[in-house]
């Protein structure tokens, strides 16, 4: 401990040391007059931001008919206004000191902000690729440290500081620069990677060549594959072991298969869901009492939406291991079968043909496809008929179009003299029946 500290104290000391030192070389006494170059540069940036600024504001509030990245580039642009000006204005000083003095070091601390400036306000424009708002602030922040230290001079200072702030366990040496360049490094390629799977994901889902199901699985592919990768890369750059992650990342699936259990079969259910191609995102199933299209697959669960606008998460085991009737699995041609009855007078073979027309006349029925009407039984007061009909938009609900049909049929029937019958009773009084008394005068016999 006593080591680790003597160590930290003598890397705070070569770095303020190499601080001094080149702090010294930058402001010499022969270099004051381009500070003040500087600094009027400075403030005269600022005094030109306070009037331009105002009024390109303006300006772009008019610039209604512009598409919205125009604009947004616009306003990336105003917000850095005060530092485009500065570093204009700081490369005209240097260019005019070029022209006076043919001498480098006349116009070395000039050149040197505005370098400087413009190495910042290029990663300041950089880091708007970067969407996430946390992530984005650190990357644009430390960027900005690292090229102020890069054209100062002190990459070695601030490196060897870095690397000898450290831990040390047995042979693994963790230092606060290995940090710094895993971090950097993993955010990097997770930038990287995020951008490449997004561009992809748009491609391949635009790709009518390939079936819903390959799309989705070579979506999650992809992302595992790519943030995996820059997530292992990261931790080589740390000098770690991944020999002993191996090992690790097996006993830990181990404990994870058991624990685990039920979530790991949800997501090999959701792979062979995936190949096997057995339901996919807009096919319209029927799972228990659900109902509904498939509006996404997931990971661990497939949303199914319901007429009524519910979302069911429906875990993908269930689809594996139970029963699924899938409306549009092969080709979207449903059957749909309506029983009705109609009396015992009315002409069996008119009554068919009056359904099947009565049937076809809804729009969302097939004509291409036969309409067929059977009688099924003699009930105890009507003729019990099956009208079949065909329909390819499952989708748009069954419901409805059955109630069509029973309301196309209704008219049909009552257009052609077709009554539809119901139960009745008749109820005779036999005579010599025995009067009952009522409950008054009975509780007055039993009072006597």
């Amino acid at each position: 401990m006593e080591n680790e500290a003597q160590t930290t104290y003598a890397a705070f000391s070569d770095l303020f040391d190499g601080l001094l030192k080149a702090l010294n070389n930058l402001f010499l006494p022969s270099r004051y007059s381009q500070v003040v170059i500087l600094i009027a540069c400075v403030a005269a940036a600022w005094a030109i931001h306070r009037w331009v600024g105002p009024r390109t504001h303006d300006w772009l509030r008019d610039r209604e008919g512009w598409p919205k990245w125009r604009l947004r580039t616009a306003l990336i642009v105003h917000k850095r206004l005060r530092l485009i000006i500065f570093v204009l204005l700081a490369w005209g000083a240097a260019a005019v000191l070029a022209y006076l003095f043919h001498f480098p070091s006349r116009r070395y601390l000039v050149t040197l902000g505005a370098t400087i400036a413009t190495a910042v306000l290029m990663v300041s424009f950089a880091a708007r690729f970067i969407s996430n708002p946390l992530l984005r602030p650190i990357v644009t922040w430390g960027l900005w440290a690292y090229v102020t230290i890069y054209y100062l001079g002190l990459s070695e200072e601030v490196s060897g500081f870095l690397d000898r702030v450290a831990i040390q366990f047995g042979s693994f040496h963790l230092s606060a620069l290995s940090v710094i360049k895993a971090l950097v490094v993993t955010g990097v390629l997770v930038t990287l990677a995020r951008f490449v799977t997004q561009s992809s994901t748009r491609r391949i889902r635009g790709n009518k060549d390939i079936s819903p199901s390959m799309q989705e699985l070579a979506v999650k592919g992809l992302q595992i594959g790519l943030y995996g990768a820059a997530f292992f890369i990261g931790l080589k750059a740390v000098g770690f072991d991944l020999t002993g992650l191996a090992v690790l990342s097996g006993a830990i699936g181990v404990g994870l298969g058991f624990g685990l259990q039920k979530v790991v079969s949800n997501l090999v259910s959701g792979v062979i869901i995936l190949l096997d191609k057995s339901v996919k995102p807009g096919d319209v199933i029927s799972l228990g009492d659900t109902f509904g299209w498939i509006e996404s697959l997931g990971a661990r669960y497939v949303s199914v939406v319901t007429r009524d606008g519910k979302e069911y998460l429906i875990p993908n085991e269930d689809l594996i291991t139970g029963q699924v009737v899938n409306w549009s699995h092969s080709n979207q041609f449903v059957r749909i079968d309506i029983f009705f009855g109609t009396a015992y007078g009315d002409d069996p073979h008119l009554v068919r043909k009056v359904a099947i027309e009565a049937a076809l006349s809804v729009n969302r029925v097939l004509r291409s496809r036969p309409a067929v009407c059977h009688i099924t039984g003699f009930g105890e007061s009507s003729v019990d008929y099956v009208l079949r009909f065909w329909i390819t938009d499952p989708s748009e609900g069954l419901t409805n179009v059955r109630g069509n049909v029973y309301l196309a049929l209704w008219d049909a029937f009552k257009k052609n003299g077709i009554s539809i019958p119901f139960p009745q009773r008749e109820v005779r009084m036999l005579g010599g029946a025995v009067e009952i008394p009522s409950e008054r005068a009975a509780n007055a016999d039993v009072s006597r």
